[in-house]
């Protein structure tokens, strides 16, 4: 037995009782065992990225002595179909995965707590989450980021049951969209034991369609961004009721120049920006430039339906300046800004051919480049996915937490797939969060009680 990751204050302490290389079922074919990245994932951020989802004590399952062997058995047979993920990059070319069905990382842990009593322990520090990231996280940097397994994963039981089960992904094979759609097709093979000739739910073509390049010449810029520190970790849900009264103000208010009706996504982005401009106007002593990127997934924005379903990155991050004198500071402002920015994204790629959508994607970049008089967050959008359908015969998740923690970043989600309610997590330096949390919209928009993540 190994002892894992301590939390003195908490007196959480979880105990890594096995870890193993959890390999596809059947081989992977041999046409098959070199898998061509994109040059989207060319350019993608070379880090892991988890994703922790907490399950409630399921009398039926999460005691039952077959979990573990469903879990096991399920990932095994969905690898069979998402090969690429038990590869390796190539040593000798790192645009591209060697598919030798080497295995993805699995870890199985204990902790010594009551999911109950964790819960209400994230209400006061959601970063808690981040004790039940895969232990071989812990491992991966720069030195050796492209020898690692491309996936991680670690499930941690709770005492009387319930369990926690977090996947880590390396981003130049996998974004957002496609970890999710991993996670759904996992769990619904292992809720279900779909057989192997009917898992179908990812496609190949990308480093077809979009394959790599040159970039030595094509970025004005390939600077690493600085990771911030000292993130804090915030959680709330937005209701149907709070998303109603700001339509409402921000229509009113706007004086017809909101001829359109915002989405919930767009005016919960409007309300966190515009907290996030304040705290720095007070911090600062002035109001700042800002620039929020906006991950846009692409792989519904183009003429291209081959890609509906395509692993790896596609994505586009559509930067959004906010520039004092320029733009006000009224709501509707910042919805007009981010909707107006957005279309014009998505106007540019609707009918581009694929060296088009790349060079839009290389104009964006260098021409968003931040200055020191810029603030910079992030906007990740997972609305419309179901996470809440990420089943694997535990029922509904109690708590998602994304992220590494390493920037500034607002993530949105939908709590339930049958409601208008939205999850925010919030990542912010301990100095702006203090100040946003004050906020009297965010105060606003916050409502704990019996709040399901």
């Amino acid at each position: 037995m190994e002892i894992g990751f301590v939390n003195q204050n908490d007196c959480i302490k979880i105990e890594i009782l096995c870890k193993k290389l959890i390999k596809p079922s059947s081989p992977t074919p041999s046409h098959n065992q070199c898998y061509k990245l994109s040059f989207f994932d060319q350019i993608a951020e070379r880090e892991h990225i988890p994703i922790v989802l907490f399950y409630p004590y399921n009398n039926n399952n999460t005691n039952s002595p077959t979990i573990d062997e469903r879990l096991e058995k399920s990932l095994s047979d969905v690898l069979t179909h998402v090969y690429p993920a038990a590869g390796r990059y190539d040593d000798k070319d790192e645009c591209s995965i060697l598919c030798l069905d080497q295995g993805v990382s699995y870890t199985k842990a204990k902790v010594n707590c009551k999911l109950d009593n964790f819960l209400e322990k994230t209400r006061k520090d959601f970063s808690l989450a981040t004790l039940f990231w895969p232990h071989e996280n812990k491992n991966v940097n720069q030195n050796n980021f492209m020898v690692s397994p491309i996936v991680a994963i670690q499930v941690t039981k709770f005492e009387c049951g319930g369990l926690a089960l977090s996947v880590s992904v390396s981003h130049p094979v996998i974004d957002g969209f496609t970890c999710l759609q991993f996670l759904f097709g996992w769990g619904k093979v292992c809720r279900l034991g779909t057989p192997i000739d009917k898992i179908n739910f990812l496609s190949f073509n990308l480093g077809n369609i979009f394959p790599t390049r040159d970039i030595s010449t094509l970025f004005n810029s390939t600077d690493i961004a600085n990771r911030a520190e000292n993130i804090v970790v915030k959680r709330f849900v937005v209701r149907e009721a709070a998303l109603s009264r700001f339509r409402k103000q921000c229509i009113d208010e706007s004086g017809g120049a909101l001829n359109f009706r915002p989405s919930r996504v767009e005016i919960i982005t409007a309300i966190l920006w515009r907290a996030f401009i304040r705290a720095s106007a007070t911090i600062n002593g002035y109001v700042r430039p800002s620039l929020m990127d906006f991950p846009l997934n692409l792989r519904s924005k183009t003429f291209l339906p081959q890609v509906q379903n395509s692993m790896g990155n596609f994505r586009i991050d559509v930067p959004i300046k906010f520039i004092p004198g320029e733009t006000k500071l009224e709501l509707h402002n910042f919805i007009i800004l981010i909707r107006n920015t957005v279309n014009k994204v998505v106007a540019s790629c609707v009918k581009a051919s694929p060296d088009e959508i790349v060079s839009t994607l290389v104009n964006i970049y260098n021409q968003s480049v931040t200055s020191l008089e810029e603030d910079e967050v992030a906007c990740s959008s997972m609305c419309k996915f179901p996470l809440q359908d990420i089943d694997f015969g535990l029922g509904k998740p109690s708590l998602v937490y994304f992220g590494l923690k390493d920037m500034e970043i607002f993530w949105l989600y939908d709590t339930d797939c049958h409601t208008t309610e939205v999850g925010v997590q919030v990542d912010l330096k301990q100095s702006t969060m203090q100040l946003f949390e004050c906020d009297n919209d965010i105060k606003a928009l916050m409502f704990m009680r019996d709040a399901k993540l």
